[in-house]
């Protein structure tokens, strides 16, 4: 597949990413039918947006049917608000209290998962009440108040200054075969809900994320968080699903191929030695841009549709790759990982998760956002000398 904007793309960078803003819009659509009419949705866009593109994904899944906005740090939420994004929004993790104020005043949820949190959500001045969502470790034990706990952290809420707007846990396993242990924290869960309804009636149940949603129906609730599986990536590998259009792809092109001799030694400490005279092509992509290291000598790219296994170790800037007979030429068209060559596929190739792939790919690569094929939007970062003229800059 060529790039849509192939002059565009060699003329700012070699190494570009394009993100398809009609693939979120698909997998909300995708993912929503799985749920319950009443199940809200919550895009979970942090990380900017798994390295996506924080606006741009927020606004195409909003337009798709989203209704919640989920991030990690107060100032993704805050840049949303800045874009003038009105959708409810969660603040997924606790936050310093010096954040307190901005975010009470951009209408932001807040997590509590300790007396702390609450008590410093109580001292806001803000005339409108802290919205707060409880967060219950039934089982994952990275945040939120246990079950035996959370008696007292409810006593601890002070009705006057603070909403329970809602109640959640994370689900640890549910990305897994075996479901026995999120059945286990889903039970805890329920009992967690009685309690907090008990006193706030009203209060939001979510605990379902992406594997939830395609594996666990019972855990969609009131709300389902769902980050992965919006970008197009399955949540595990037996939770592949052809409903969902990975949405982005990073491509390169060659800049060097040179003929070598059996035996020649290829990047850093010639791990890699050519089993036959072949050619070696050079392809500006490397670790700096978020290619893992991990695939040197393991990991293999597209040319012409036909797969390149990668020789020598990843460099910080370039890879190289034993293209044999093939005939490929400096300029033609590389995919890092896209169509043909899945991210989930590359991410586990390097020892990984498409999570952590799509995270690492570098600011300096461009991306360039399509919609039905073609160019909408670009990053801010492209020289304003070869931006195109109707293309909105970001």
């Amino acid at each position: 597949m060529n790039s849509p904007l192939p002059g565009l793309a060699f003329a700012t960078s070699r190494t570009w990413a394009e993100v398809d803003l009609g693939a979120i819009a698909h997998n909300v659509r995708a993912l929503r039918a799985l749920l319950p009419p009443q199940t809200a949705f919550m895009a979970v866009v942090k990380a900017d947006a798994y390295g996506h593109g924080l606006v741009p994904v927020a606004e195409a899944a909003l337009e798709a049917g989203a209704t919640w906005l989920g991030v990690a740090t107060p100032e993704e939420a805050l840049d949303l608000r800045a874009a003038g994004l009105g959708a409810r929004i969660l603040v997924l993790g606790p936050v310093d209290p010096s954040w307190l104020p901005a975010l009470a005043a951009a209408r932001c949820a807040l997590t509590a998962a300790d007396r702390a949190a609450l008590e410093a959500a109580r001292r806001l001045s803000s005339d409108e009440r802290p919205r707060i969502h409880l967060k219950v470790d039934t089982g994952m034990r990275r945040l939120g108040t246990t079950l035996e706990d959370l008696e007292a952290l409810l006593d601890a809420v002070d009705r006057d200054r603070l909403v329970v707007e809602g109640v959640f846990t994370h689900l640890a396993c549910a990305d897994e075969p075996d479901p026995s242990m999120t059945r286990f924290q889903l039970a805890a869960f329920r009992e967690a809900t009685g309690m907090v309804r008990a006193r706030f009636p009203g209060a939001l149940a979510h605990a379902a994320n992406s594997a939830a949603v395609m594996a666990h129906p019972e855990a969609a609730l009131d709300l389902v968080r769902v980050g992965i599986a919006l970008y197009g990536a399955p949540p595990a590998p037996h939770l592949r699903s052809p409903a969902l259009r990975p949405a982005m792809s990073v491509r390169s092109r060659v800049v060097r191929v040179q003929r070598v001799a059996e035996g020649t030694s290829v990047s850093y400490g010639a791990t890699y030695r050519a089993p036959r005279p072949t050619a070696i092509a050079t392809v500006p992509v490397g670790y700096a841009d978020g290619y893992p290291r991990a695939l040197s000598n393991v990991g293999t790219m597209l040319v012409g549709g036909i797969r390149h296994r990668v020789a020598g170790r990843v460099c910080m800037d370039y890879t190289m790759f034993d293209v044999g007979e093939a005939p490929v030429r400096v300029g033609d068209e590389v995919t890092v990982f896209g169509s043909g060559l899945g991210a989930d596929e590359v991410a586990q190739a390097a020892g990984t998760i498409p999570h952590e792939l799509f995270c690492r790919v570098g600011r300096r690569l461009p991306r360039i956002y399509l919609r039905d094929g073609r160019p909408v939007a670009i990053a801010a970062t492209v020289p304003a000398a070869v931006r195109p003229v109707g293309i909105e800059v970001r």
